[in-house]
C-alpha cells in the first residue's frame, strides 16, 4: 500500500509536468521564474552609453513633430563637440522632408566621419489593394552613404513582454547588425537571439534632454568618450515596451539594455528543455531517498530541494550569462507537495473554496476590467474595475447580457458574440450606463466546464490610447498653425491622385511678402495671418478640393480638373485677396496672393508634380504682380539656361569681362554734378554689352554674388580715389548686396579699402535696399552703424516700394533717401505720385536726410521736383550710365 501511494505521488508530479508542457503553460512559467531572478541578480550599467531623449520638454520647446532635420544636424555637431564617439538615431529618416533640411542633415552625416548610426526596420502595412505586406523602412539613399545602418526591430513575446534580442537580421541578402550590437562593437551574423539581462539597472543609464544638448545647458562634460542613442521617450511618440517586472520603458532604453548586456558579457542563454526535464527529477529523487519518512517531512525536503536548486541557478546566473530553467522542477515539487497534503487530509472541498477565493482576490485586484460569461452570454462574475468602466454596480452587472455592454455594430456583426477560439483580442465600442460610447479592448479566454463552455473577458478602456494615436497622427499629418494638412499629407494626396489616373490640377498660392511681414510684425502676427488666409481659402474653394499648407507662406490646392474651372477659381482668389483684407491680431491687413499651378498629366511622381507647380509659382512671383501662372515645360528649360548662364558669369568674372559705368547725380538747382552711381556692365566678347536685367538676377541668386560684389566695391572705391587724387573728388554711390551682409565682413572690407586707397570716406555712399534691411534687422542695423562710424554715407535705395519703409527710416542710420523711379518717371503736378514724392521730401527734411530722385527723364519732371524741394536728381535727362573716362570728359572740368 505504501509503495502504491509513493508511486501515485511520483506519477502525479510527472503528470502535472506533462500537462504543463502539453498545455503550453511551460513558456509562461519559465518566463515568470527567469523574470523574477532579475529582482535578485542586479548590476550597474557600464556607463559607456547614454540616451539623448526626445522628451516632452524638448517637444514643448521645439514644437510640432516631426522636427526639421536641420535640428538633428545641429545635434550631431553639438555631440561631436562634446567628444561623443558614436551617435545612434532611433528616428525614422525613410521619407523626404524639405530639400534644404535633407541636404543639411546629409552634410552633418558626412562631417561626422562615419560615427552616426541610422535605423532600418521592418513593418507591416496595407498595399493599394488592402493586402497586408511586409515593408523595409530604410534611410534615404543620400543619408545611407555616410552612416551605418542598424536594425531597431524588437519582437515582444506572445505575452507582450520584450525579453529577447537579436544581433541583427538579413535584409535583401545583406546582414544588418542591430543598433545595440553596433553600440557594443559586436558583429555576430550567425549568433542566435539572446535574453537581455534586465538585472542591469536601467534607471542608472544617463539620459539628457535633446533641447539641453542643443542649447548647451546642464553638465554635458560627462558625455566625452561616450556613445549615445537619440530617440523619443515622450509618451505621445509611442515606442514603448513592457519588460519583466511589468515596467514600461522607451524603446531607446531597451536598446541600451541590450547593448549593455553585450558589453558586460551578459547576453543570457536559456538552457534547453532536456536540462529542465533532467532537473525536475531532483525533488523526486529527494522524495525517494526519504520515502520511509512521514509525508510532511518529504514535502519539506522536496520544497527545500527546489529552493536550493533555485538558489544555485541564481548563483550561476550571477557569475555566468546562463539562465537555467527551473520551472518544471518547481512544478514537480509543487505537485508532489500537493499530493502529499491530499494523502494527509482530504482537502478537495477546501482546495476548491481556496481556489475560488484566490481567483476572486486576483480578479478584484486587477486594474483592467474582468467579466466571466456563461454559454448563454450572461455575465456570471465581474470585478470592481469592470464596474468602474461601465458605471454599473456588481449586482447590475450580473443581471446583464455581455452584449448589452457594447454598442451595436453598424456592419451587422453580433456585438459581443463569443469567439470560437481562445486568445482572441477584439476592439469594440463600449456603452456606459449613462449611454456614453467609448473604444473598448476585449481579450477573450475560453474553457470547458461540466456545465458547458465558459468565457473570461479582460476589458480595457482604450480611450486615452486612441487619443494619443490621433495626436501623433495629427502631428505627423497636420500643420498646427493653420490646422490644415501639411506637406507630408500633400505628397500622400498627390500620390493617390496619380494612382487614380484622373486629370487634376495642383495650385500653389503664396502670400505676397509674407516673410517680410513676419520679420517686421513677429511670429504671432504671422501665424494669425496664416490662419486667416487658410479660413479665407477654405471658404472659397468649395467641395471636393483638398487644401493644405505646403510651406511657410505657401498653400496647396488640389483640384479635380473635370469639376473645377481652374482659371476662374484663380481669378476669383486673386480678386478676393486684393479687395478684402484679412483679420489678424485685431488688424485688417490687405495681403495679395500669387498663384502657380500644374496638371497631373505633366508628372510621373508627386515630387515632380509639386516641383512643376513651384516652377509656375516662382514665375508668377518674378513678375511682381498678382497673377496666376500655369506650368509650361519651358520653365524647366529656363532653370537649365539659368545654370548655364551662372557658369558663364563665373568665367566672365575670372576673365575680367565686367566693367563699371557711372550715372551722374546732379544738384537740381545748379545742374552741376555732385555724385555718380556705380553700375555694373557685362562686356560679352561676342554679344557686346549684355543688359543687367539678364544677368544680375542670376548673380544675386547664386554664390557669384560674393565675388562680384567684392569686385564692384573695390573697383568703385579705387575709381573714387583716382578722382580724389586728381583734384576733382566726386561722391561715388555703390549698391550693396544681400550676400555682403550675410557674410558680415562688409564694414571690415570697406575700412581696409579706404585705408589702402586713402579715399576720404565723405566721397563714398553705400546704397541699401529694404530687402537687405529686413533680412536680419538687428544684425543689419549693427553693420550699418559700423559703416557710419567709418564716415561713409548710407543711402536708402528704391524708397517707397517696400512694406516697412517708414519703419526703416526711423530705426536705421541713414543719410539720404533715393525716391524710386516708379514714382518719378511720369510725375505730374497734382497726381497721386506727386503727393507721395512731396510727402517723402518733407519727411526726409524733417528727419535730416537728403533726397535724391531717380528716373528723371524730362525737364518738366526736373522742374517739378525742384519746386517740391528735392535737392538732387538722377536719370536719362542728365545722362545715361557711362564709362569713367566719359564722366571725366563730360562732367569733370579738369578733363577738358
Amino acid at each position: 500500500m505504501e509503495l502504491l501511494l509513493l508511486s501515485r505521488s511520483y506519477l502525479f508530479a510527472l503528470l502535472a509536468v506533462a500537462l504543463v508542457v502539453l498545455a503550453g503553460a511551460h513558456d509562461r512559467l519559465r518566463e515568470a521564474v527567469l523574470d523574477g531572478r532579475f529582482h535578485v541578480v542586479k548590476r550597474a550599467p557600464s556607463g559607456t552609453i547614454a540616451m539623448v531623449e526626445i522628451d516632452p520638454r524638448s517637444i514643448a520647446a521645439i514644437g510640432r513633430w516631426p522636427w526639421p532635420r536641420s535640428l538633428h544636424a545641429d545635434l550631431i555637431g553639438k555631440l561631436a563637440e562634446l567628444g561623443v564617439t558614436d551617435i545612434a538615431f532611433d528616428v525614422d529618416f525613410s521619407a523626404r522632408s524639405v530639400d534644404p533640411e535633407d541636404r543639411r542633415f546629409a552634410e552633418a552625416l558626412r562631417g561626422a566621419g562615419g560615427s552616426v548610426i541610422l535605423p532600418i526596420f521592418r513593418q507591416i502595412a496595407s498595399d493599394a489593394d488592402g493586402a497586408r505586406q511586409g515593408y523595409v523602412n530604410r534611410p534615404l539613399a543620400m543619408f545611407e552613404t555616410d552612416a551605418w545602418l542598424g536594425m531597431v526591430n524588437v519582437t515582444p513575446d506572445r505575452d507582450g513582454f520584450a525579453r529577447d534580442f537579436s544581433f541583427g537580421a538579413t535584409i535583401d541578402g545583406q546582414f544588418i547588425p542591430s543598433i545595440a550590437s553596433l553600440l557594443a562593437g559586436l558583429h555576430e551574423p550567425s549568433a542566435p537571439e539572446f535574453r537581455i539581462d534586465f538585472g542591469i539597472d536601467g534607471g542608472a543609464v544617463r539620459g539628457l534632454s535633446y533641447i539641453d544638448i542643443l542649447h548647451g545647458t546642464g553638465d554635458l562634460t560627462a558625455l566625452r568618450g561616450k556613445k549615445v542613442i537619440v530617440a523619443g521617450t515622450a509618451a505621445e511618440l509611442g515606442d514603448r515596451f513592457v519588460i519583466p517586472g511589468g515596467q514600461i520603458i522607451p524603446g531607446a532604453l531597451l536598446q541600451v539594455l541590450a547593448a549593455e548586456s553585450m558589453l558586460q558579457g551578459r547576453a543570457l542563454r536559456t538552457t534547453t528543455l532536456t536540462l529542465s526535464i533532467a532537473l525536475l527529477l531532483l525533488p523526486l529523487f529527494v522524495a525517494f531517498v526519504l520515502r520511509r519518512r512521514r509525508a510532511r517531512h518529504r514535502i519539506l525536503a522536496v520544497i527545500s530541494a527546489a529552493i536550493a536548486a533555485e538558489a544555485g541557478a541564481i548563483a550561476i546566473q550571477f557569475i555566468y550569462p546562463i539562465a537555467i530553467d527551473t520551472s518544471l522542477l518547481h512544478v514537480a515539487a509543487a505537485a508532489y507537495a500537493l499530493i502529499g497534503l491530499v494523502e494527509e487530509v482530504d482537502l478537495r472541498g477546501l482546495l476548491r473554496l481556496a481556489a475560488e477565493k484566490r481567483f476572486d482576490n486576483v480578479a478584484m485586484s486587477l486594474s483592467d476590467g474582468l467579466v466571466c460569461v456563461d454559454r448563454d452570454g450572461r455575465i456570471s462574475m465581474s470585478n470592481a474595475a469592470a464596474s468602474r468602466i461601465f458605471g454599473f454596480d456588481s449586482a447590475q452587472m450580473r443581471s446583464l447580457q455581455f452584449g448589452q455592454l457594447l454598442a451595436g455594430d453598424p456592419a451587422g456583426r453580433d456585438a459581443g458574440a463569443p469567439p470560437t477560439a481562445d486568445g482572441q483580442v477584439r476592439e469594440e465600442m463600449g456603452k456606459r450606463a449613462n449611454g456614453e460610447l467609448f473604444p473598448l479592448e476585449c481579450s477573450w479566454s475560453v474553457w470547458e466546464t461540466p456545465s458547458g463552455r465558459q468565457y473570461g473577458v479582460v476589458l480595457r478602456d482604450i480611450s486615452e490610447r486612441r487619443r494619443q494615436q490621433e495626436r501623433i497622427r495629427y502631428l505627423a499629418e497636420t500643420d498646427p498653425v493653420s490646422d490644415l494638412p501639411n506637406g507630408n499629407s500633400l505628397i500622400a494626396a498627390l500620390s493617390d491622385a496619380l494612382r487614380r489616373d484622373e486629370p487634376q490640377r495642383l495650385m500653389l498660392a503664396s502670400l505676397w511678402h509674407f516673410r517680410r511681414m513676419r520679420d517686421l510684425e513677429g511670429q504671432t502676427f504671422a501665424d494669425a495671418l496664416i490662419r486667416a488666409a487658410a479660413t479665407r481659402l477654405k471658404s472659397r474653394i468649395g467641395q471636393g478640393v483638398i487644401l493644405s499648407r505646403s510651406d511657410s507662406d505657401e498653400f496647396a490646392i488640389l483640384l479635380p480638373a473635370s469639376q473645377v474651372d481652374v482659371d476662374r477659381l484663380a481669378a476669383s482668389l486673386i480678386e478676393t485677396f486684393r479687395n478684402e483684407p484679412l483679420e489678424a491680431e485685431g488688424r485688417a491687413v490687405r495681403v495679395p496672393i500669387v498663384l502657380g499651378y500644374a496638371g497631373s498629366e505633366e508628372a510621373a511622381d508627386p515630387e515632380v508634380w509639386l516641383g512643376n507647380a513651384r516652377f509656375a509659382l516662382a514665375a508668377a512671383q518674378r513678375q511682381e504682380a498678382e497673377i496666376a501662372v500655369s506650368f509650361a515645360p519651358g520653365m524647366r528649360d529656363e532653370v537649365e539656361k539659368r545654370m548655364a548662364l551662372e557658369n558663364r558669369l563665373r568665367q566672365a568674372l575670372t576673365a575680367g569681362e565686367f566693367e563699371l559705368f557711372y550715372q551722374p547725380q546732379v544738384d537740381l538747382q545748379t545742374r552741376l554734378i555732385v555724385g555718380a552711381e556705380a553700375l555694373i556692365r557685362w562686356h560679352h566678347p561676342e554679344r557686346g554689352f549684355v543688359s543687367p536685367g539678364e544677368f544680375m538676377p542670376v548673380i544675386n541668386g547664386s554664390s557669384l554674388a560674393d565675388g562680384v560684389s567684392a569686385w564692384v566695391l573695390e573697383t568703385a572705391i579705387r575709381q573714387a580715389a583716382i578722382w580724389q587724387q586728381r583734384g576733382t573728388p566726386l561722391r561715388v554711390g555703390i549698391n550693396l548686396s544681400q550676400s555682403q551682409f550675410t557674410a558680415g565682413t562688409i564694414a571690415v572690407d570697406v575700412a581696409r579699402l579706404l585705408e589702402t586707397t586713402r579715399l576720404d570716406p565723405a566721397w563714398l555712399e553705400l546704397e541699401v535696399t529694404e530687402d537687405i534691411i529686413l533680412d536680419d534687422i538687428s544684425r543689419v542695423r549693427a553693420i550699418l552703424g559700423s559703416l557710419r562710424e567709418l564716415g561713409v554715407h548710407i543711402a536708402f535705395d528704391d524708397f517707397g516700394t517696400g512694406y516697412g519703409s517708414l519703419t526703416s527710416l526711423r530705426d536705421f542710420p541713414l543719410d539720404s533717401i533715393k525716391v524710386d523711379q516708379t514714382f518719378v518717371r511720369n510725375l505730374e503736378p497734382g497726381s497721386e505720385n506727386a503727393a507721395i514724392v512731396a510727402a517723402t521730401i518733407d519727411l526726409g527734411k524733417a528727419l535730416g536726410k537728403s533726397i535724391i530722385a531717380e528716373g528723371i527723364e524730362t525737364e518738366a519732371v526736373a522742374v517739378l521736383l525742384t519746386a517740391l524741394g528735392c535737392q538732387e536728381g538722377q536719370g536719362y535727362l542728365f545722362g545715361r550710365p557711362m564709362p569713367a573716362h566719359q564722366i571725366e570728359k563730360t562732367w569733370l572740368r579738369w578733363a577738358a
